[in-house]
């Protein structure tokens, strides 16, 4: 039990030990508390009185620095209206000179007012006094020259209207001069350059069809027995047997240039063959039909190969090929086509346009010739009537109406067909012009110059290629020449059909005569 109780005092002991340990602690712990809170309070009295001083003088501060910048805004004001006052004051000076100038201005205005209005008066006196002048002198004029002022002014007109014609006249001289050199210096290396590059032969040809024989005696077996096998070769090929006393010859007439062909192929071959009759002559004209129209093909394929051109349709090329066999004025329609489309087409590529249209429009253009003996009208509206038939293209078909001038040409595809048919048909030897066409044409260039008036007498000479016209010199001024050389150009390239160009020469001569007695 001692162990226990000793034990139990020990704990007793030890509680009141740690017992009286806490309250000390307590009272420990409250008495620095307090001491703190005595501490704290004096550090907050101190803290106050210091933000009560610092306040108090932040306040001064404020105050001080208040009335600084009440005092420096009321002496900027100051300032501000001191500058305000005098710068009213500058403007009210100004205001008062510009018044001033004003009105020295409005003196001024006035004054010249007054001159003007005088001056005024002073121009419409004289104004009077020189209109009252001028009818003075106008009636004196009118006295000294006999004319009235309308007859004044119509002789004033007059004699401005020939000065105009004279400068007109000047000018278009001028300028047509100048535009003829540029013009003719191109044209001219164009035409010779494609001249130049087609360089064809002569194509002339006669257009008689002469059979040659081996002797006179078949002259006779061609007549046949009282006239029946020369009478059923020309029933069958519609040509007309010449056998006349031309030794070893018989000639063949026909307007149709295939038929001619045909019935010369006919003959060769039953000259050939020795046997002529009837039967024989039927046959023989069957094969030299079908080898006729062989040759017409072949002709055309031929010139569309050469001429290089493609698509054409085949009836077109039959016609083409028939050409071969027609002539005009001795000069081979299908060669002479043939070389229009050369020309046009070297033309053509020479401007820059494309040369297959111009070559395609050269060939076709003178295709109606291949009907005109079959169709009434003019080559030129059968070639339109065909081509248009075969659908051939506009361009191609205005170039062959186009051709000799029919209608106005209108591109430049059809001018340049123009102009390679001239060439062609014009050069030395391509073509024939018998006696009776060639006078008519004189005849009718010197006709048609003698029209005008102011013309006494006009040659036509060079070949038809130059008409001299000499006009009367009191009639027609030498102004007036530049005029009617114009107009009688225009009248013959409008009445007149004729290769190449025509130069129209007018001479105008004044004489005075008188003899010394």
């Amino acid at each position: 039990m001692e162990p226990v109780i000793a034990i139990i005092l020990i704990i007793v002991v030890a509680a009141a030990v740690g017992t009286g340990t806490f309250f000390a602690g307590i009272q420990y712990r409250k008495k620095v508390g307090e001491n703190k809170i005595g501490s704290a309070e004096e550090e907050a009295k101190r803290i106050v009185d210091e933000a009560q001083r610092d306040s108090e003088a932040i306040k001064k501060e404020a105050v001080i620095a208040g009335k600084d910048e009440a005092h420096k805004l009321l002496s900027d004001a100051e300032h501000e209206i001191s500058d305000r006052r005098k710068e009213i004051q500058r403007q009210e000076r100004r205001i008062q000179q510009k018044e001033e100038s004003v009105e020295k201005k409005l003196e001024n205005l006035e004054k010249k007012d007054e001159t003007v209005n005088q001056k005024i008066k002073a121009a419409e006196q004289r104004l009077q006094e020189a209109e009252d002048l001028k009818q003075s002198q106008f009636s004196v004029l009118e006295k000294i020259s006999g004319f009235t002022q309308e007859q004044a002014k119509a002789y004033i007109l007059d004699n401005l209207e020939n000065d105009l014609t004279h400068e007109k006249a000047v000018r278009i001289m001028e300028y047509e001069q100048k535009t003829k050199e540029q013009c003719e210096k191109t044209a001219r290396e164009i035409i010779s350059l494609a001249i130049q590059r087609v360089a064809a032969d002569h194509v002339s040809e006669s257009t008689v069809s002469v059979v040659p024989l081996p002797s006179d005696e078949m002259k006779g077996r061609i007549i046949g027995r009282e006239g029946r096998n020369i009478r059923a070769i020309e029933t069958l090929t519609g040509v007309d047997l010449i056998i006349d006393d031309t030794p070893e010859a018989i000639t063949l007439s026909c307007f149709e240039p295939v038929k001619r062909e045909i019935a010369r192929v006919t003959l060769e071959k039953l000259i050939s063959d020795g046997r002529i009759h009837p039967a024989r002559i039927e046959e023989m004209y069957e094969k030299a039909r079908r080898e006729v129209e062989y040759m017409i093909k072949s002709e055309g394929e031929r010139a569309i190969i050469e001429a290089g051109v493609n698509g054409i349709h085949p009836e077109l090329v039959k016609l083409l090929g028939r050409l071969h066999f027609r002539t005009s004025y001795g000069q081979n329609v299908l060669d002479h086509s043939l070389e229009v489309a050369y020309l046009a087409g070297i033309m053509a590529s020479e401007l820059g346009l494309e040369p297959t249209m111009a070559r395609r429009a050269g060939l076709l253009h003178d295709i109606g010739k291949a009907l005109d003996h079959e169709i009434e009208g003019s080559h030129i509206e059968i070639g339109v009537d065909v081509a248009r038939k075969y659908k051939e293209s506009e361009i191609v078909v205005h170039a062959i109406h186009a051709h000799h001038g029919d209608v106005e040409a209108k591109t430049i595809i059809a001018c340049l067909v123009q102009a390679a048919d001239a060439i062609s048909a014009a050069r030395p030897g391509a073509r024939r012009e018998n006696l009776e066409n060639y006078i008519k044409r004189l005849e009718k260039l010197e006709e048609v110059a003698s029209s005008f008036d102011g013309v006494e007498r006009c040659f036509a000479i060079q070949a038809g290629r130059e008409i001299r016209i000499i006009v009367k010199p009191e009639t027609i001024k030498d102004d007036d020449m530049v005029l009617l050389a114009r107009d009688i150009c225009k009248k013959i390239e409008e009445d007149v059909e004729y290769p190449g160009q025509i130069k129209v020469n007018i001479i105008r001569e004044s004489r005075a005569v008188e003899y010394a007695r």
